[in-house]
């Protein structure tokens, strides 16, 4: 059992070491500074926080930076994870740790990433650390993942609200700018080393709770200042682990309907509670419930080396490489209860938006499986990137600025077997009967095991009741390269006024891959039991991790079983390919689409007076043209095949069509920043600017990706399909700023801003219903077809049509002909009316069916993206920051409001798109300060509202996908032994606060993890 501790560290946030009108500040970005900056070198948190103070302060427009107290030493160790600590920004969090940011509302892929002003490519494949849905991730969007970065190696994090003519497109939210250590603006020879032993205390079975992170920072300068270096590296290894609650799907359907015994939910004679007198009320039901122990392992490795060389006092070339490598690698075990149908004995909760069943009871005629599959999730993530500047000052005005980069990101699967994920079902035919209750917010999961008739008969689970079912493979890849170059001119033709001019030139391409495959092994009845190897897995109690939430009721089992889906895979896979169960490519798809963007911009800038109170005005306009080609091998399928009562699967054959389609469009992007200084104390802003922000890669593949349906077509399961859209406009906002500061002590100020985006373009869905690929439909029900004559010999029986009814009867008329299915089907119904279960079982395993020229073609779906709607988003950011005089003690606190006029509706039509705004929350963070004698103390609350992650999570039912609210408290305490020697440490969610996501009701459960305490004690030389 995992046991609480108490630690510490975190957050010395908001702190900038640029000074001097909010610059770019970077060299390729923003022409050398449109004003020079003058470096102040920060020594602790307060010096820090009141040099950000000043950046925010002196800023054209509204901008926000976090800096290092030293060298080596930024605040936290996860860049996401100081970036949630300004005014606005949010993050989304993998296995506890910060990884995307959202800025007032636009997640990740709306925000532009630069590290020293250059665009960074990205891509992710989100495999490690998600829900059930992350192993068939795509990397298909443009989210930049700040995990990849050591945090030391940084000198500061500037975060632009509002847009800039100098800046390059793609950020609604923001653009956020990562600034590296350049060695001639801290002349001298200096380093920095820290080593770390970092403690989670998740870990419970294999690997070390102890791991380390090692970091070094080297920077010398000659004594004339003409060249200078510096050298970066870290190395860090950090083992994790976390228990978790699913649900595979929530069906969506009407209340009359569900509980009507005719369609085959609930049995005849069921006991029904809390139903509602509404027959047209919505309801919702699981498929499933499963937990899981996720084992997780990452290592992380940076490098950065800066060389500048400065021939003259009027020239300054700088050249820089970057490398990050971050391989992760997970071990999941799953212990799962599938729901047959009819259910026995149903509570509902009586919800007016959407009912949901809290209580399920089945009986079952004879046994069931209760499944343990496995999953070997690996990805490793690259980072590359080599720039050239150089600065040469014509006179003491005017200066060119040169800049040129090319930098690749890319995510390769890392598994043994050459996989992101390997899935390998296995399970035990021993339930004879379960229930499934989630009226305390969690899924809590009980049985009645019996492993006389098809287990070895002991009396209790174990391993010799194990049996394989079906393997799975996912191989996905992602690769993003960005080469781009840009000159700019500026000129200061006086002390008040400065012209900029420049052009911009960048070309962009993403390559994703992704092959799928599935081999049918004991299969899903689970043919033979026994078939498990076993050395290859470990019996454990996985209801007892759980900390937070509780699944040990009466009857919950206490045995789960653990081994590498790798292992496992590796050993019945050879075995039941010489059996003749083949591996099938279920998907193979290669998608690429190019980017080639153009851009010119002028911008001015001038100070002045406005009625005796000083001004600054800048302002500008960037013209941007943009050049789109998609291309794509589309894998033609080649049958979907019906292998059990809900489970369909995708035969992709061998043939591949080219496809690719090209789209051109151009943007005019105004922007303009005013300020008033109405004294030395009070600013008030305004600030306009038009930004864009292009659509994710996803949506512009050019081809069409058909889905099986999640149960048979003749009782409600709906095919869909997607198709891409290579023609799509981005996204254009109108965006405006309101501020007042009023800076009213060395490092204290108070501010209150609004900000409206009003943005069209957003993309929503179009439908059309259309035949895909010539495939037919083999549980159509169609008068004629084999599941025609099912339906009607199962209502000559007085039968309900459930999914398991149906496949029967369909299976066993394509085997031997319409009376003897009649009669082999009728001779195995118990005294109830039901099947029994090993005959289920046994027809599951001998039979799949597979569509014949009487079926008809499926009627998809398909969905595809379109330029439809437009919203608007405003909010409000209130920010303080204190410090109590000279007594050591300050505290920063922040709030900030995010509202749409878009929302989803939890009680809209299941079969209906939904278009709606993601990613929109509150959030809020409170700091707690104290730093004096040598001890700097932080205590960091952050917290961010529940939110929408998703509009349509799929299976049919358009269900959302909601973030529930999230509260972490943080601890962060050094002590400065000398001007060397600094130790400290840090605590990481001290309140082992969970993570959850839930569907139209937070009932509705998709994903409830729980997470632990990371304590890192560190010590730090300098010199």
């Amino acid at each position: 059992m995992k046991r609480r501790k108490l630690t510490e560290v975190i957050i010395a946030t908001l702190a900038s070491s640029i000074a001097s009108h909010g610059a770019f500040a970077q060299d390729s970005e923003a022409p050398e500074n449109q004003y020079e900056i003058e470096e102040v070198v920060v020594t602790g948190v307060r010096s820090s926080l009141r040099n950000s103070m000043d950046v925010k302060r002196n800023a054209d427009g509204v901008v926000d930076a976090i800096s290092a107290e030293d060298i080596g030493n930024f605040p936290d160790t996860n860049l996401a994870e100081s970036l949630q600590r300004i005014t606005g920004v949010s993050i989304d969090r993998v296995n506890g740790e910060g990884s995307e940011v959202t800025v007032r509302g636009f997640g990740g892929q709306y925000n532009l990433v630069t590290v020293n002003g250059r665009q960074m490519p990205t891509a992710n494949v989100a495999t490690v650390g998600g829900d059930q849905n992350a192993d068939t991730e795509v990397g298909s969007d443009r989210s930049f993942d700040f995990s990849n970065l050591a945090a030391e190696g940084v000198q500061a994090l500037e975060v632009y609200k509002t847009g800039k003519a100098n800046f390059s497109s793609g950020g609604i939210g923001a653009t956020v700018n990562i600034r590296t250590f350049r060695p001639l603006e801290s002349p001298g020879t200096k380093a920095s080393a820290t080593i770390k032993a970092m403690h989670d205390s998740s870990v419970e079975f294999s690997g070390d709770d102890f791991t380390p992170e090692i970091s070094g920072l080297f920077s010398t300068t000659s004594d004339d200042g003409r060249w200078g270096v510096s050298i970066f590296g870290s190395y860090q290894d950090r083992n994790s682990a976390s228990r978790s609650a699913t649900v595979n799907n929530w069906n969506i359907e009407e209340q009359g309907f569900v509980l009507d015994p005719a369609n085959g939910r609930v049995a005849q004679g069921a006991s029904v509670s809390g139903a509602g007198g509404d027959p047209t009320q919505l309801l919702s039901f699981p498929n499933d419930s499963r937990y899981h122990l996720a084992e997780a392992e990452r290592e992380r490795t940076n490098g950065q080396m800066v060389l500048q060389f400065a021939p003259s006092d009027s020239v300054m070339l700088t050249f820089d490489a970057l490398y990050a490598k971050n391989t992760q690698q997970e071990l999941r075990a799953d212990q799962t209860n599938w729901l047959n149908r009819p259910f026995s004995t149903v509570e509902l909760d009586g919800n007016t938006d959407v009912s949901t069943l809290l209580y399920i009871q089945e009986d079952i005629a004879g046994v069931k499986d209760t499944g343990f599959e496995q999953q070997f999730r690996a990805t490793e993530d690259t980072l590359e990137s080599l720039g050239l500047n150089v600065r040469w000052d014509v006179s003491d005005t005017m200066g060119f600025n040169f800049d040129v980069h090319s930098s690749q990101a890319e995510v390769r699967p890392d598994g043994p077997l050459g996989h992101n994920s390997i899935l390998f079902g296995m399970g035990a035919p021993v339930i004879a009967a379960q229930e499934l209750d989630f009226r305390s917010g969690f899924p809590v999961q009980t049985i009645v095991m019996d492993d006389a008739l098809r287990g070895n008969g002991n009396g209790v689970l174990d391993v010799g009741d194990l049996g394989s079912q079906v393997a799975r493979t996912v191989t996905s890849t992602q690769d993003h390269e960005i080469d781009q170059a840009r000159l700019d001119f500026d000129w200061a033709f006086n002390d008040a006024s400065r012209f900029e001019v420049g052009l911009d030139f960048r070309n962009s391409s993403m390559i994703q891959t992704r092959r799928q495959t599935q081999q049918t092994l004991g299969d899903w009845g689970i043919s033979n039991p026994g078939d498990i190897p076993a050395d290859l897995v470990e019996q454990y109690c996985l209801t007892c991790l759980f900390d937070d939430f509780d699944p040990m009721a009466s009857g919950a089992s206490q045995v789960a079983f653990r081994g590498s889906a790798a292992d496992l895979y590796s050993a019945l896979s050879p075995l039941y390919a010489d059996q003749g169960n083949p591996v099938n490519v279920t998907n193979n798809e290669f998608n690429q689409v190019d980017e080639d963007v153009l851009a010119g911009y002028f911008q001015f800038t001038m100070n002045g007076e406005l009625a005796d109170i000083p001004v600054r005005i800048s302002a500008g306009l960037r013209y941007e043209e943009t050049d789109v080609t998609s291309q794509s091998n589309m894998t033609i399928p080649q049958a979907i095949v019906w292998q059990s009562d809900n489970d369909f699967s995708i035969i992709a054959s061998s043939e591949q069509l080219p496809v690719s389609q090209s789209a051109s469009y151009d943007n005019l992007l105004p922007s303009v920043d005013f300020a008033l200084e109405f004294n030395d104390e009070m600013i008030g802003r305004f600030s306009y600017s038009k930004t864009i922000a292009r659509a994710g890669y996803g949506d512009l593949f050019f081809q069409d990706d058909p889905t099986a349906p999640p149960r048979p077509t003749a009782i409600g399961g709906i095919p869909t399909g997607t198709s891409g859209n290579p023609g799509l406009l981005p996204l254009e906002s109108d965006n405006i700023d309101v501020s007042f500061e009023w800076y009213y002590g060395n490092a204290s100020y108070v501010s209150v801003g609004l900000y409206d985006k009003r943005v069209d373009n957003f993309i929503g869905t179009g439908q059309v219903n259309r035949s895909l690929f010539g495939l037919r439909d083999p549980s159509s029900g169609a008068p004629g077809t084999r599941s025609g004559m099912a339906l009607d010999a199962l209502s000559d029986l007085g039968l309900s049509p459930s999914d398991v009814n149906l496949f029967t009867m369909t299976a066993l008329i394509d085997n031997m002909g319409l009376s003897d299915a009649i009669s082999t089907f009728t001779t195995n119904l118990n005294s109830d009316g039901n099947l029994d279960q090993a005959f289920i079982d046994q027809i599951l395993a001998d039979f799949d069916v597979v569509a014949d020229a009487n079926d008809p073609l499926f009627d998809f779906e398909v969905n595809g993206p379109i330029n439809t709607e437009s919203a608007e988003i405003y909010g409000v950011e209130l920010a303080v920051q204190h410090f109590f005089g000279d007594s050591g003690f300050g505290i920063q606190a922040n709030y900030t409001t995010v509202d749409g006029d878009v929302e989803f509706d939890s009680g809209g039509a299941p079969g209906v798109d939904q278009f709606a705004l993601l990613g929109l929350s509150d959030s809020a963070n409170l700091v707690a300060i104290y730093e004096d004698y040598g001890y700097s103390v932080r205590l960091a609350y952050n917290w961010r509202d529940n939110f929408l992650a998703d509009a349509n999570r799929g299976g049919g039912n358009r269900n959302p996908t909601f973030v529930d609210d999230y509260g972490q408290l943080d601890l962060y305490a050094s002590y400065q032994i000398n001007d060397q020697w600094l130790i400290s440490l840090e605590a990481l969610n001290l309140t082992e606060e969970s993570y959850q996501t839930y569907g139209r009701d937070p009932s509705n459960v998709w994903f409830q993890q729980e997470l632990d305490t990371r304590v890192l004690l560190g010590i730090q030389y300098s010199y």
